[in-house]
């Protein structure tokens, strides 16, 4: 704007310049003409009185001067003239200056020499016997004149150039100034010229527009953000040459992503063949689902192209865990397998075992021996498959009783006496304490819990240990202890000793029995009546496990 300013200013200052140049030449040409003529027609006054006393006689005798002099009769001709011969010269009477002189007693008029670059002024005065008295001189032409004064008026309209640009060039600096000082966020507060308020007018309802706008625009902007954030997938919104345009904390938190990582390719956050070929894929108009690993998890990757115009303007990312689900189906495999294992290997010997009594290779007082043999195998057939329906219907979350108070010291005592038997053929001292405590519970999943950690306690226990089953209650909670003295767990193993047919030391748990579903209903119990679990342990010095359940309202527990 301060050049358009400055150019302008500057265009006007020359064209004035230029203007009043030729004004003051033309008024200047005037002047001189003017001035000639009145010397002129000072002269013609002084030589009127010779000219009427003495006639052309009296205008011989003077001396040669610049001014021609001529005598014209009244009926045009030329009595005398002090440049050329009367006789050789034409009638004057037509001539402009005599015909005004014999009107008006006076008369003047100005020819032009283009060839000479001169004017000659030619003054006439009317005598008192009707002749005319001529007085003419040559002047230099107004071209000629300025062409002399042409260096002079180069230097000055330099100089005047110089003087209007620089005065050019402060004026716009002072014209902008005030409206580059403008506040615009709050136009109206300061309005440099009036004739700007119509614009700043404009422009401070235009700023309330574009406030509105922008504050709708933020508050979308925090809505989205505020529910991508609390989303558990991961979401990422590329752009057509994959850069990452949105991403939200789950998606930032599963790929492991820095915190500048928008305008950033969305390949620097995982380089993988099936996270490259989904993004390809959908940013190519097309729809793609993979399965990635990520550390320790499983993810599904959804891509998806986003359309407009039938033009691909970018991707959407889903990335969905799915760890729990792939951990249960290999969970669902291994079960699966344990379960096939576990069941023929019972099966097989009754199999075996009636096979022979059947083809009578058996002497007969070795039937009842036999028969035992399948008798034991039988029952611990009954038993795994009683476990296998028992978990089932706790994975289900189908209880099979009713819930209601439950006293565990008593629960444990009950326990405590149907395995003392068990815990005297090993060498293993039981020992209860603690006072009385009530949770709400179902009986029969309880009493099955406290019976799996005390059966094992005893099983996997040292001839001369103990196993300490303890209840306290504090903070609202209720705490069931079982402490053994026996073999430990390794620390490697404890992560494992909860999930189904998880056996340490697989040739011990077989000479000793048991279906290995044990800690697996303690664990879905433990869930189901909503306890928190706890495993300490050390090999060759014991295991503790707690079972931490809510604590039942003192006065419904004095009522019952």
């Amino acid at each position: 704007m301060t050049k358009r300013i400055f150019r302008a200013i500057c265009l006007v200052a020359a064209a004035l310049l230029v203007l009043c140049t030729g004004c003051m030449a033309a008024l200047t040409a005037h002047a001189l003409t003017e001035r000639f003529t009145d010397d002129l027609a000072r002269e013609a006054a002084l030589l009127r009185g010779l000219a009427e006393s003495e006639g052309a006689a009296g205008l011989e005798v003077l001396s040669p001067s610049a001014a021609r002099i001529t005598l014209i009769s009244s009926d045009g001709t030329v009595l005398f003239d002090s440049k050329a011969d009367p006789a050789a010269m034409e009638n004057h009477a037509s001539r402009e200056e005599f015909t005004e002189a014999r009107a008006d007693g006076t008369g003047v008029s100005i020819r032009y020499s283009s060839t000479l670059s001169t004017q000659t002024v030619y003054y006439a005065l009317l005598l008192r016997d009707g002749s005319v008295l001529r007085v003419a001189g040559e002047q230099a032409a107004i071209s000629s004149i300025l062409l002399n004064l042409l260096p002079a008026f180069i230097l000055l309209l330099a100089a005047a150039v110089l003087a209007a640009s620089v005065l050019a060039r402060r004026l716009s600096r002072a014209i902008v100034r005030p409206i580059n000082a403008l506040d615009l966020s709050d136009p109206l507060s300061d309005a440099a010229y009036p004739e700007l308020s119509p614009l700043l007018t404009r422009i401070d309802r235009q700023n309330g527009t574009i406030a509105r706008q922008f504050e709708i625009a933020r508050q979308r902007q925090r809505e989205f953000t505020l529910i991508t954030d609390n989303m558990a997938e991961g979401l990422l919104v590329l752009s057509p040459s994959s850069e990452i345009l949105s991403c939200n904390a789950a998606a930032s938190r599963i790929l492991h992503a820095p915190h500048d990582v928008l305008r950033r390719s969305v390949y620097d956050l995982n380089r993988e063949p099936p996270f490259r070929a989904a993004v390809e894929t959908a940013l190519s108009g097309a729809h793609a689902e993979e399965q990635l690993t990520i550390g320790e998890g499983h993810y599904q990757l959804i891509a998806s192209p986003v359309q407009q115009d039938k033009e691909v303007r970018g991707a959407v990312l889903l990335l969905i865990d799915v760890t729990e689900r792939a951990e249960r189906e290999q969970l669902r495999r291994e079960f699966s397998a344990n379960v096939s294992h576990e069941l023929k290997t019972p099966l097989t010997s009754i199999s075996g075992f009636a096979e022979i009594v059947r083809d009578g290779l058996v002497e007969p007082e070795d039937i009842p021996r036999f028969a035992g043999r399948i008798y034991d195998e039988a029952q611990r057939l009954i038993a795994l498959v009683s476990d296998i329906i028992r978990l089932s219907r706790l994975d289900e979350g189908q209880l099979t009783g009713q819930t209601e108070p439950v006293e565990l010291r008593a629960l444990c005592a009950d326990v405590a006496a149907r395995l003392t038997p068990a815990a005297e053929q090993a060498g293993v001292r039981l020992d209860l304490y603690g006072d009385p405590v009530w949770i709400d519970g179902v009986p029969t999943i309880l009493d099955e819990m406290i019976y799996n950690l005390c059966e094992n306690a005893v099983k996997y226990n040292k001839p001369g240990g103990s196993v300490r089953i303890s209840l306290s209650a504090s903070g609202g909670g209720v705490q069931l202890t079982v402490a053994d003295t026996g073999i430990g767990l390794p620390y490697a193993d404890q992560p494992r000793v909860f999930e189904r047919f998880y056996r340490v030391d697989k040739s011990h748990s077989k000479e000793i029995g048991g279906t290995g579903l044990g800690l697996s209903i303690v664990k879905h119990g433990a869930a189901l009546h909503g306890a928190h679990i706890e495993l300490d342990s050390a090999v060759g010095v014991g295991t503790t496990i707690t079972l931490t359940f809510r604590q039942r309202a003192a006065h419904d527990a004095n009522a019952k």
